[in-house]
Formats: structure tokens, sequence, C-alpha cells
């Protein structure tokens, strides 16, 4: 028999153009009077946008402009930003970081290199056990989850909890009272058998369910895939949808670049924080590919246009493609948003707490639409957006009560969620949703 000779192909190969050319990365607060200025220039990859975007994100950053070019494998962008007060980035050790978490890989420092940002999976954050769950939404749903886990002796670190069309996914982070990981086969099987009857109690014909997850995906990247998987963007129209006010609905179009051979899908809705992050990380989780994008914010509202194409090079051609697009990232955009109350507690972590807080939201009528929580030393660190249970606007006297009554054992903050909810979700949600607290803290300490 003949032998069979293949070509040797030097397994570094792939990693050459980045050792040759690494990413070069310009911190600028020069050439605008309003901002900085952030540009990358890298050989390009897939994915690598969604990556920045990203790290801009996970930094608390206001993306306020955006330039994207990644066409003859080079990979170029321009970000307009400011901090949560609408300031530049003028701090020397931000910056620093800023340079080293998008520069090259090699010249990294160590903080860099564990930096844990939202990720799925025990290995992420040390000793704990990831919870994912996906079912249909209730009234009291996630007062019940956590009731289960309560009585388990299960404690909830952290965890991230979205809503929309009546759908529920949860990412739950926990550990024993020793504070280690939960590897007890027997318990971990006890905790899924209850919890998949609970929110097979209340699914009907779709499938609910509950795992146990080891990955290194993105917390928030997560939540978009598991929704996205559980086909949320199947709405029956706004007139239904009690998770999104018609006022918030996005004005998606698709259209076709002739001459360059681009899709070009235009959005068009309210500004808020992490928008160019949920639409990117859409995008990219259907295997689209963006070549020039162009985003804007004009007053409380943004313009993003993005150029792409399928990854086999394929443009969107056929009306039901461009209707799938548009629903996806329509839905993307609206599971963040809230409106109505935002209650924020802080309170020493103890197991059952979250148990707690949640029996009392549901025992006053409230119903949780977004969640966040986390923990910074002894303390818990918690966010709720919560509404009324029939959807109805939350009645103030309702929330003074609740106020007294969680008040007698943490620190209760109210707020009101406008319409315009950039700057308050930056300034809030954002702080709460990491897991020990700020990237940059965490960084620089």
């Amino acid at each position: 028999m003949a032998t069979v000779c293949w070509p040797y192909f030097d397994p570094e190969y792939e990693n050459f153009s980045n050792r040759m050319n690494p990413p070069r990365v310009s911190v600028d607060n020069a050439s605008c009077h309003d901002c900085t200025l952030i540009q990358v220039d890298s050989v390009n990859k897939p994915g690598i946008l969604l990556e920045v975007v990203q790290i801009l994100t996970d930094l608390d950053f206001i993306i306020t402009k955006a330039y994207i070019s990644s066409d003859g494998g080079w990979f170029m962008d321009v970000f307009h930003v400011t901090d949560q007060q609408g300031k530049k980035i003028t701090d020397s050790k931000t910056i620093d970081f800023i340079e080293k978490a998008l520069g090259p890989k090699s010249q990294s420092t160590e903080g860099v290199k564990n930096w844990p940002s939202k990720r799925v999976g025990v290995h992420s954050v040390g000793d704990h056990t990831a919870i994912e769950l996906i079912g249909r939404d209730r009234p009291g749903l996630l007062s019940e989850i956590s009731a289960v886990l309560a009585n388990l002796h299960f404690n909830v670190v952290a965890a991230e909890v979205w809503t929309h069309n009546r759908r529920i996914a949860c990412v739950l982070y926990v550990n024993d009272a020793t504070s280690r990981a939960v590897d007890d086969p027997d318990r971990l099987s006890l905790m899924e058998e209850q919890l998949n009857n609970i929110l097979r109690g209340c699914d009907g014909k779709k499938v609910s369910r509950t795992s146990f997850s080891m990955g290194f995906t993105h917390m928030d990247r997560r939540l978009h895939q598991m929704l996205f998987a559980d086909r949320d963007y199947e709405s029956s129209g706004v007139a239904t949808d009690v998770d999104c006010p018609p006022s918030f609905r996005p004005k998606i179009t698709i259209e076709r670049c002739e001459e360059k051979g681009y899709s070009v899908v235009s959005v068009r809705c309210k500004d808020r924080a992490k928008l160019m992050f949920d639409i990117v990380c859409t995008l990219t989780d259907m295997q689209y590919v963006v070549f020039h994008a162009t985003i804007s914010s004009d007053g409380p509202y943004a313009s993003q246009e993005y150029f792409i194409r399928h990854m086999d090079g394929c443009t969107l051609d056929t009306e039901g493609e461009k209707e799938r697009v548009i629903k996806c990232i329509e839905a993307a955009i609206r599971r963040r948003v809230s409106e109505g109350v935002s209650l924020e507690l802080c309170a020493k972590d103890r197991v059952g707490l979250l148990s707690e807080v949640t029996r009392i939201l549901r025992e006053n009528g409230l119903t949780v639409c977004r969640a966040g929580v986390s923990t910074r030393g002894e303390q818990a660190l918690n966010v709720f957006y919560v509404r009324d249970a029939s959807g109805n606007p939350v009645d103030m006297k309702t929330v003074e009560a609740l106020r007294k009554e969680i008040g007698k054992t943490m620190m209760v903050d109210v707020k009101r969620v406008p319409s315009n909810a950039k700057a308050p979700e930056t300034r809030g949600w954002a702080k709460t949703s990491f897991f020990f607290g700020n990237l940059l803290e965490r960084f620089l300490n």
C-alpha cells in the first residue's frame, strides 16, 4: 500500500501574525473635549469585536460612539467612552488596565490574566457551583427557587436573573455552609430534582431544565444564549408582552449593500447601558460576522448600523432570514430593559437571605423581572427590578411598607427607573452584577 504523505504545518503558524503584529491600543484624551477615545488595531480573528466590547462594558464605560472596520484581515476600531458620571477616563491606573486588557496577551499582568469577569463555571470564581435554570416565568418563581436552595442549605453567593416574553433564565453560584463548592452527587441530584419540579409545574408544553455548568462563558452572554436557545424571541406581540413597555420597542431594518456584498442591519432605539454588547453578542452567537459598524447616541436614543455577512459568506437574502434576525436582535435589546422600581439591598451574607427577601417581595404582591446578586466579603449586595404581579405600575405605598419590613434587617435603597435608564443602569446595576465587586477595583486592590 502506498504511503500517503501530508504537508507539514507548524502548529504555531496561526499565531504567527499575532506575534508579528500584536494588538495596538491607544487611549487618547486630547482629541475630544468630552470623552476618551480608545483605539484598538489588531489582526482580525473571529469574535474579536465582542471580546473588546465585552471588556469595555465590564469596566462600566458608557460607549457614546464607535467606528468598526475589519476588512482585509485587520481589525481597527475606535470607541468614544466616558465613565459612569459622563467624564473622561483620566485615572492612570485605569488607563494602564485598559491597555493591558486589550493589548498583547503576553504583556498582561497577573491581575488581568486572572480577571474573573462574569463567567459561568466552577473554575472561574473559585469554590462555587454554577446552576443554570430556564423555564416559564410566573409570579413568585424566584422565591420558590431560592427557598429550595435555602432548605437544602445552599448559599447563593452570586446570581443573575432575566425574564423576557414570560420566560426566565437564571445563572446562580452557590456553595455550602463551609464556603466550598458542592460536589456531592446525591445533594446535586436532589437539588436538580426539586428545581426541575418547580419549573416543570408551571411550564406547560415548553421544556424547562436545570443544569450544572462547568464552562467559561461570560454570564451576560450565557443568559442571552439560554434565552435564544429557548426561542424567547418568538413573541406574540408587544400588546401582550408585559416584559417591555411599547415605548422601548426598537426600530430594526435590514437592507442589502449591493456594492460591497453586505447585509446592513440598522437599529434605532432608546439608549441604555450595555446596548452595543447585547447586539454584538447576539449577532456573534447567530454566526454573523461584523465587517463594519457605526454607533452613535443622539440624546436619549441610539443609532447603530452593522455591515454583516454570515460566517459562510452569505448575506441575508430571504425575508424569513431577515425576520428572524430582527426578532432576535429585538429580544436581545428588550431582555435587559426595565421600567418601574428598583430595590437595592445590602445585608450580611447568610444562607437563606435571598429566600427571605424574595418571599417578602412575593407576599407584598411584587414580581421580580430582573435581579442581580453579588457578595463582597461578608456583605451581600442585591438589586431587584420589580413590578406589580398583574403588570401594573408598582404602588409606592407598597414599596414604603416593604422598605419598613425589610429595613429592619438590611439597608434598602428604593429608586424609580426612568424611561432613559442609561445612567441609573450604569451606576447601580453594573456595579452589583459582579461577583466580588467592580472589575477594576479588584484589579487595583
